[in-house]
């Protein structure tokens, strides 16, 4: 008897909070609009791959050596040859002015050095204001540079001692990647934005729901009820659970149909991760909502939890490069356990024997956030 007057309870609850949140037609089109063009805008945006960085050159040589490691680099998809320089105080002063991100001086001497057997340097000037961005600039400049000298010393033992040709030792890497053949790096961002996404519309939307009903009065309404704290708790989460699931499904159809990411694994698997992991943002939101009093705290409250989660995440920044610290405090973040779920099951096929930790330590958290949130509680105004 108890148990079916709770159910009616949460019933009426559940009846309640769908009727207010879809009968109006601006919360119907933020719950759908929004989270596709953010997963059209980050599917596009975010990506590890750095392409046309710009560079110039002043080439003091002028060999056919000089010019042919000049059109090495000119040539690669990765570099966009920005200017070709006729002193050295160009190159200092594009940097400055951000004209381009790298700069390359072959001083005269170059190809002699090459012919005479010797090691030839170019000088190679580097905007660092923009780190990652430089970094990866150098990385595809030694790979060029590297592949440049290794076929100039094959040429040249082939013209002057062709005998040897084939005694000299050489080592060819034979890359063979798995679970991303082509090395795109959108199947490894788009899970990613998948669970972002997600933190982000369940977890601001749940922490308006105790905050909106202290504003528009009918907390007051519910005082007077015989509502428990955990009927009136589970009356808020199951409608935007339910929204949660659909907001889901809508973006993984994305991922797959339109990015055109590869799903190996199982939809059993992705299912349970994803439902376990709204369960966690839904108990960050009612979390937020019990400790704030005003929409707006709420608001910035959201994104005081929301923001450190997808920075400790892993969605751009490797967790295994962080501070130990963080890497530590990653731990107990939900977002880093959903990516790595939602990523394992797009590309690996991974299945409960391999992801059952992720989604117990989702389980964890929310099971304890909620437990706070219900005994945070009170149907009081205070």
């Amino acid at each position: 008897m108890k148990l079916r007057q709770a159910l009616s309870r949460v019933g009426h609850m559940l009846r309640k909070e769908f009727i207010q949140t879809l009968r109006d037609p601006r919360t119907r089109l933020v719950l759908i609009v929004p989270p596709i063009i953010q997963m059209m805008i980050f599917g596009y945006a975010a990506t590890l791959e750095v392409k046309h960085v710009s560079l110039a050159v002043l080439d003091l040589d002028n060999t056919q050596e000089s010019r042919e490691l000049v059109s090495r680099f000119s040539g690669s998809r990765y570099f966009t040859l920005e200017q070709y320089a006729t002193r050295p105080n160009d190159l200092r002063d594009g940097i400055e002015r951000g004209d381009f991100l790298l700069a390359l001086e072959i001083d005269s001497g170059f190809a002699q050095c090459l012919r005479g057997g010797r090691g030839a340097s170019v000088q190679v000037l580097v905007d660092a204001s923009n780190s990652n961005t430089a970094l990866v600039g150098l990385g595809y400049l030694n790979q060029i540079s590297a592949k440049f000298a290794q076929d100039y010393q094959a040429d040249a033992i082939q013209r002057k001692a062709p005998q040897l040709a084939s005694f000299v030792p050489q080592v060819e890497l034979e890359v063979r990647p798995w679970f991303n053949e082509g090395l795109d790096s959108q199947w490894y961002f788009i899970p990613g934005v998948i669970g972002n996404l997600m933190l982000i519309m369940i977890t601001t939307v749940t922490a308006f729901a105790i905050v909106r009903e202290r504003e528009i009065g009918t907390l007051e309404q519910m005082m007077v009820t015989p509502i428990r704290r955990w009927e009136f708790i589970l009356g808020k989460m199951v409608p935007y659970f339910l929204i949660g699931c659909f907001e889901a499904a809508m973006l993984t159809l994305i991922g797959g149909l339109w990015f055109e990411v590869p799903f190996h694994g199982h939809a059993s698997v992705l299912a349970v991760g994803v439902m376990i992991f709204l369960l966690a943002a839904l108990s960050l939101g009612v979390f937020i909502s019990t400790i704030t009093v005003t929409q707006q705290q709420a608001l910035i409250g959201a994104f005081f939890f929301i923001l450190p989660a997808i920075m400790l995440s892993g969605f751009g920044t490797p967790v295994s490069s962080m501070p130990p610290f963080f890497q530590k405090l990653s731990y107990v973040n939900p977002l880093t356990h959903v990516i790595l779920v939602l990523r394992d099951v797009y590309l690996k096929g991974a299945g409960f024997k391999v992801l059952w930790p992720e989604m117990a330590a989702m389980a964890v958290f929310a099971l304890l956030l909620l437990g706070v949130s219900v005994l945070r509680f009170r149907k009081s105004l205070e």
